[in-house]
Parts: C-alpha cells; structure tokens; sequence
C-alpha cells in the first residue's frame, strides 16, 4: 500500500506540465507540514496550565434580560468562547471585519455549541446589536452586550487608554465551581510581519482561507465591508 503522501504526489490533472507538478509536488510537502504544525500548537494550547480565576460574575444584557458570566455555561459543558466584535456606542456602524467574520460564523455556530459554550459581545446596547443582527441575517448566534460592565476593558476588548473597541477572541473553563481563563487571541496585540494583518482568529474566518487557496491571494488592499454596490 503506497504511503497517502506518495499516492498524492501522483496525482496528475489536465494539462498541467511537469514543471507545474514538480513546484505542485514541493509545495506539498510544505502544506503537510503546516498541517502537522497547527495540529501541534493547538495541543500546546490544550496543555496550558489554568490562567487567572474570573474575579466578577459579569452580568451582560441579553435579548430577554441579563445574563450572568455563569450562566453561559450549559450543563454538561465546562469550556466556553466568547468573541468581542467591535461595536462600540459611540461606533456609527459595526466592524466590517468583524462582521465577516461573524457572518460565517452564524452558519457554524449549531455545530460549535454541541461540544463548547459560544458566545458573542459587544458593547453597544442590545437593541443596537440586535438590529445589525437582523441586518444581517443572523440566526443562531448568541448575543449579548456589555455596556454595563467592565468585560471587554478587562478581556482587552478595548483600549485601555481610550476605550476604543477591539476584537478578542477568550476562552474559559469551569472547574469545581470556579471560572479561569485560558486562552486569548494575543496576536492582535503583537507585532506583525511586514504586509501581514495581526490574523489573530485567522483560522475562524473562512473568507481568507479561501482567498489564500486561489493563484491572487488576499489582495493588497481588498477588504470586506458591509455593503457591496
């Protein structure tokens, strides 16, 4: 039985030349290899030792009234996301990044919920982020706001120094009663190569792993918005 990597290695296409399949072939290897490396940091993120206790309860307001952190947590499921999507009062319309990125996400979330608890915040009021839901046509993502706590000033989804919106994506867990964090998405609040975005939940947004699989790629300049004329 020849190994997967030489069976796929084999494979021919209409009208490619042999220069395309030995580049083809090369590139490969690279690709298995990058597989091999998500596999291994997410098990590295799977090992991390317990972060900081959640120190309040935070109580968000919901579409049918408020929500306490603790509640978020359906029986029998002891880890939880919660995404920030910027959305700010004082913000004339939604994040279109963050909205692209909510909008795949929408579709995903009934499979998402069978083995974690996700959720969605922002901090303008729910009526706001409501309407922009409808908007949308969001149907299955579970919303809340956090204009009446300090959730996002203390998961970094905003600048401290001028309360800006930002996106986060933070992971919880529940153990014996109490609540930790585990995980951020950090690399929006580092550095960035040269011509790359921070891509802090790039593996979440389904938009540029499809650009990334196409000869143009992501575009220089190309960015989602809400409304294509």
């Amino acid at each position: 039985m020849p190994s997967r990597t030489k069976a796929a290695t084999s494979l021919r296409f209409p009208g490619e030349t042999p220069k395309y399949r030995l580049a083809r072939n090369k590139l490969l290897k690279k690709e298995i290899a990058l597989r091999r490396e998500i596999e291994a940091v997410a098990a590295e993120r799977r090992k991390l030792p317990l972060g900081g206790v959640v120190r309040e309860d935070y109580v968000f307001r919901g579409p049918n009234g408020p929500v306490k952190l603790s509640e978020l947590f359906a029986d029998g499921k002891d880890t939880l996301l919660i995404y920030n999507f910027m959305y700010g009062p004082q913000m004339p319309a939604a994040c279109p990044a963050c909205t692209s990125i909510l909008d795949g996400l929408d579709g995903q979330s009934p499979h998402v919920v069978q083995r974690t608890n996700f959720w969605v915040v922002a901090k303008s009021p729910i009526e706001r982020i409501l309407a922009h839901a409808r908007d949308r046509g969001w149907r299955h993502l579970r919303l809340l706001s956090s204009h009446d706590n300090t959730y996002n000033h203390d998961y970094r989804g905003e600048n401290h120094e001028n309360g800006d919106q930002w996106p986060m994506m933070n992971a919880f867990v529940r153990r014996r009663g109490r609540i930790y964090h585990t995980w951020a998405s950090e690399m929006f609040l580092g550095p960035a190569d040269k011509g790359q975005d921070k891509r802090h939940v790039d593996l979440a947004w389904p938009l540029w792993q499809l650009f990334d699989m196409t000869a143009d790629g992501r575009g220089r300049n190309w960015w989602p918005k809400l409304r294509y004329d």
